[in-house]
């Protein structure tokens, strides 16, 4: 079937590519200030009340299903748990933890002489975190201890909590741990025709109601209403580039047939793995080490945060299913402590499952393979588990990247290779959370059972910096070697925090959004 365009002849203002947490942003703003825009999403366009089921399998599908290969001292897992396919991205299928970066993440060269700084501090996105917050109705807790913003937030924090959460709180407070519930993208009220959450627990397989914010629900509507464009099943395959040596549109597939579309300015919001990728496929004479990659990181210092799972079994039913998956958390373990073996640390979150997840991990434990009969009585007692998970911070290596393989897809694109191996500092900030998660716990009365590691929210691959021969873009992704070829999604990352990164990647793409409708609007792009 012809694939129906509305601006298939034209050359537009802009095209996104990814239409995920940055691209629903970029869309919305974009359009809403009188630019012609068309996104680009490689996967569906789904009707939560239709597509989304409360099953964990079925809803495997809102994650990056396509083969992506993986080496490494470290292999990551691919898919689901740190990427989306279909319109939201990965935005359908997060946990809503919506945390802000401290001011510490963005200065770790100079703290403590690892990793690199970022071109911008705390205080040029702190505009940014608010209006997204504003815009999407977070909620938060009246006072949170850490970082630079401790409330109060748009809407109340979420109440009752799940029984894992006052488990997870009665634990840290028995060894003078602080706790709060976190600020979370997820209604405590109605909101804009959206109801508030009532704890049904799916927010990893899609919200049904919507009371779980997504860009499919709330960014993408919007940016339609304002004359966007929004292509679902198109999966761009290069970058097109003009003889003057700028971004001139993209090349996609949409069922078998290939189109182009020309566009004044390209932004690339893929994600971590497919960003790099396509920069890398679309090398030409003019660039033929990829796009963008004069300076050779194009795909490199891709960070992962480790996500170590720690489980105990408790005498009385904890009911890890109840709730929202996280519903207590605690960031005393944020900073750099000098009493620590490693620098940089972690958040710890009270994160809920449901039963296929929680069999999955446990088989893949550190106390060994846990399968048949074993594995069956284990899941029989699945109601008296309770669970805590790291958010760690992760060092930048040029050494773990993202290359193109020999192996092509279905539509003759190398697929990504993904390398990766953890460092010694990383190391040692696992082994310090994974010891800190078993006290808590049994503080709380649990015996501890199983360890399960784990990773999640891949950064990295396309960092930003003042510096074009030691990053691929400015502070805003505009590339350093193609002015209207912008890059903005978690790519950007010069370092990984210790907190989940939805919230920073949405207040980087509405910052990069007002300084391409500046710089457009001036003519300058």
């Amino acid at each position: 079937m012809t694939l129906q365009r509305k601006y298939g002849n034209d050359q537009v203002d802009a095209v996104i590519v990814g239409a995920g947490a940055a691209g629903g942003v970029l869309a919305q703003q974009l359009s809403e200030a009188g630019m012609r825009v068309v996104v680009l999403e490689a996967g569906p366009f789904r009707d939560p009340q239709r597509d989304f089921a409360s099953d964990e399998l079925a809803m495997r599908s809102l994650g990056w299903e396509e083969t992506r290969l993986v080496d490494g001292a470290d292999p990551l897992k691919m898919g689901h748990n740190n990427s989306g396919r279909g319109v939201g991205g990965g935005t359908t299928h997060f946990t809503g933890v919506f945390l802000r970066f401290h001011e510490s993440d963005f200065r770790t060269r100079s703290l403590d002489g690892v990793g690199e700084d970022w071109p911008i501090g705390y205080s040029d996105l702190e505009p940014y975190y608010s209006r997204v917050e504003k815009a999407i109705a977070v909620s938060g807790p009246k006072f949170f201890p850490w970082g630079n913003y401790h409330g109060p937030y748009p809407y109340p924090e979420r109440e009752p909590l799940s029984p894992n959460a006052y488990l997870f709180m009665n634990g840290c407070e028995k060894l003078g741990i602080r706790t709060s519930v976190p600020p979370l993208a997820i209604l405590s009220a109605p909101f804009e025709g959206r109801p508030p959450c009532i704890n049904r627990g799916f927010c990893n397989e899609g919200c049904m109601p919507n009371a779980k914010f997504s860009t499919l629900i709330v960014h993408i509507p919007k940016a339609i209403r304002a004359g966007a464009e929004v292509l679902a099943d198109c999966t761009v395959t290069r970058v097109l580039m003009g003889k003057d040596g700028k971004a001139c549109g993209v090349e996609f597939i949409h069922d078998g047939q290939l189109y182009e579309q020309q566009a004044r300015i390209v932004i690339l919001s893929a994600f971590a793995v497919e960003t790099p990728r396509l920069l890398l496929n679309s090398a030409n004479s003019q660039f033929p080490d990829g796009l963008a990659n004069s300076s050779g990181w194009v795909g490199k210092a891709i960070m992962p945060h480790s996500s170590h799972d720690v489980y105990a079994k408790f005498d009385q039913e904890v009911r890890l299913y109840k709730g929202t998956p996280v519903l207590a958390t605690t960031q005393d373990f944020y900073e750099t402590d000098p009493a620590h073996p490693f620098v940089r640390g972690y958040t710890l979150h009270a994160h809920g499952t449901r039963p296929v997840g929680f069999a999955g991990g446990i088989s893949l434990s550190e106390q060994g393979p846990v399968w048949g009969q074993r594995l069956k009585e284990t899941l029989l007692d699945f109601n008296h588990y309770g669970r805590i998970t790291m958010v760690g911070e992760v060092l930048p290596s040029e050494h773990n990247r993202i290359t193109l393989s020999d192996e092509t897809d279905r539509h003759g694109v190398p697929r990504a290779k993904v390398s990766f191996s953890y460092g010694d500092n990383d190391r040692k900030l696992i082994q310090h959370a994974v010891g800190m998660m078993s006290s808590i716990l049994r503080a709380a009365g649990g015996a501890v059972e199983y360890v399960v590691p784990d990773t999640a929210h891949l950064t990295g691959g396309c960092r930003m910096g003042n510096n074009s021969d030691t990053s691929v873009t400015n502070s805003y992704g505009q590339t350093h070697d193609i002015p209207n070829l912008f890059v903005c999604d978690a790519s950007l990352f010069v370092t990984s925090g210790g907190g989940n990164p939805t919230n920073t990647v949405m207040a980087i793409a509405s910052r990069t959004a007002d300084y391409i409708q500046e710089r457009a609007s001036r003519r300058e792009l």
